[in-house]
């Protein structure tokens, strides 16, 4: 899994894979000399070894006998990828708007209402992303289809806050917020992809929205528990007022929680294709995609298209791709294939938070393993898999970051670092501590100014329990660094962050 040994991932294919792949180039290469032994020989291919006879009887015989369901498969796979945020908002968006499960901490609202976090998150929130435990959130699905809707915040004084203004594809738009609009009070108008007008005065238009349907992500940093109400207070006064309505006293927003309802795999294996086809057709992709929706549409993917007009074998394929897809774009995420590596930390790319046309890492980084993602001069996000040794980080070790006095991560608002298990959690741990940061009480500094956090599934003495990051107990587990409003030397990674080395 990690990169940070610098070996290609080919060096550590399993002997029996490596096995298997080397007898196929042998045969491949003996088809070439010997054609017509070649083709009896695949008549007897033992039984045994039946997926490698499948891989290699079409080398050797020069036949393919399910030619579409093939490439109805490895083209499934690209739209797959493709369309893996559309699949992914979709739950995503049916779930905050229609299910309320736990209000206080999982977001549930009408469509153009804000849902604010009422505490920070904690290990009894699960569902992943690899939320944050600095800030309280506010979140809101938007519908622009019609007309622009007006985001309106109060003075916000000093304190940090943001509101990510996301596509439906994951990519951000715009942002509004302390460092990119002000802290004083204000109104932002988001405005849908087809809409033409004029705004009221005073209102601020922001960028063109990309897709009918947005995702707007708050943040509004809280300093301990005792800073929650204030929070609290300013978030009761964040408003989403669609343009009809914008200016009259009192106006009150209809609440609609008429939203598209995703197909899961469980009870339909096409279903994700199902639900990819509608989302596709409610928020249309841009045009310069419109000659790979044309290959798409040969194995019936894209926008209105029908999955289950395809023949059987097409059918087969597709939901074999669905069923590989997700567990694709996790190994690729946890491969480090996207990240510079400095230490074994992962540093993003200056294209996190828009990665655009490339799909991939747009599916799976960007979508994946946070819902959304930060613009880098908004905030980075290092993540961890390894100690300094290139090792896994292990549920039964010790280890410690140890920060100099001159190389504490240089911010222009806050730092925390935080753990999670492998399903992108916060981790569960009895002294209900989530994150360590700058703005952490009572730390233990050492005596030359440095920090050093212990990073541990057990407490430590009571001398540095102060500085303790509560770890898995079992399973695997990764940290992030996050920085808010990260300096220049971070988003151009001269800023080293320094390694987690194993104590014990």
């Amino acid at each position: 899994m990690s990169e940070t040994s610098q070996s290609p991932v080919w060096r550590r294919i399993p002997e029996d894979v490596a096995g298997a792949a080397v007898t196929v180039a042998r045969a491949a290469g003996h088809a070439v000399r010997h054609p017509k032994s070649t083709v009896e020989r695949a008549r007897h291919l033992p039984d045994i070894v039946p997926t490698l006879g499948q891989a290699v009887k079409p080398i050797l015989t020069g036949r393919m006998d399910d030619w579409r369901g093939e490439y109805a498969y490895t083209l499934g796979e690209q739209a797959f990828v493709y369309g893996f945020p559309y699949i992914y908002n979709a739950r995503l968006r049916h779930d905050w708007v229609t299910q309320p499960r736990n209000p206080a901490t999982v977001p549930y609202a009408p469509v153009n209402h804000f849902w604010h976090a009422e505490r920070l998150l904690d290990a009894t929130y699960r569902d992943g992303g690899c939320p944050n435990n600095d800030t309280l959130y506010s979140a809101a699905w938007v519908n622009l289809g019609s007309e622009p809707v007006i985001l309106s915040h109060p003075d916000m004084g000093d304190r940090y806050f943001t509101f990510e203004l996301v596509g439906i594809t994951s990519d951000n738009f715009d942002y509004v917020g302390q460092r990119t609009t002000g802290s004083g009070a204000g109104d932002f108008a988001l405005v849908g992809p087809k809409w033409q007008g004029g705004l009221p005065a005073g209102v601020r238009r922001l960028r063109k929205a990309p897709s009918p349907w947005v995702l707007v992500l708050g943040r509004t940093l809280v300093d301990g528990p005792d800073d929650v109400p204030r929070v609290r207070e300013l978030q009761e006064r964040f408003r989403l007022t669609p343009l009809s309505l914008f200016g009259e006293p009192d106006a009150k927003v209809p609440e609609s929680r008429d939203v598209l309802t995703p197909i899961p795999a469980e009870e339909d294996p096409l279903g994700p294709w199902k639900t990819l086809n509608a989302m596709l057709a409610e928020n249309p992709p841009p045009p310069h995609h419109h000659v790979l929706l044309q290959q798409f549409a040969q194995i019936g993917v894209g926008p209105g298209l029908d999955v289950e007009a395809q023949p059987d074998a097409v059918k087969r394929s597709l939901a074999r791709a669905a069923a590989v897809g997700v567990p694709l774009l996790r190994r690729q995420l946890l491969s480090g294939d996207w990240a510079r590596l400095v230490h074994g930390w992962r540093y993003p790319p200056p294209q996190m938070g828009r990665f655009g046309d490339d799909f991939l890492k747009r599916a799976a980084d960007q979508s994946l393993v946070g819902v959304a993602a930060n613009d880098p001069a908004e905030a980075v996000y290092l993540l961890d898999f390894d100690d300094a040794d290139g090792n896994k980080l292990a549920a039964d070790g010790r280890y410690e970051l140890r920060f100099p006095a001159d190389a504490l991560p240089p911010v222009d608002a806050f730092w925390s670092l935080t753990a999670y298990g492998e399903d992108m959690n916060l981790v569960p741990n009895p002294a209900d501590r989530y994150s360590v940061g700058d703005r952490s009480a009572g730390l233990r500094w050492d005596e030359d100014g440095g920090l050093t956090i212990h990073l541990q599934s057990e407490p430590p003495d009571r001398s540095r329990e102060a500085n303790w990051l509560p770890t898995a107990k079992d399973g695997s587990w990764f940290v992030a660094l996050r920085m808010y409003r990260p300096r220049p030397q971070v988003t151009d990674a001269t800023w080293e962050c320094p390694p987690v080395t194993r104590v014990a």
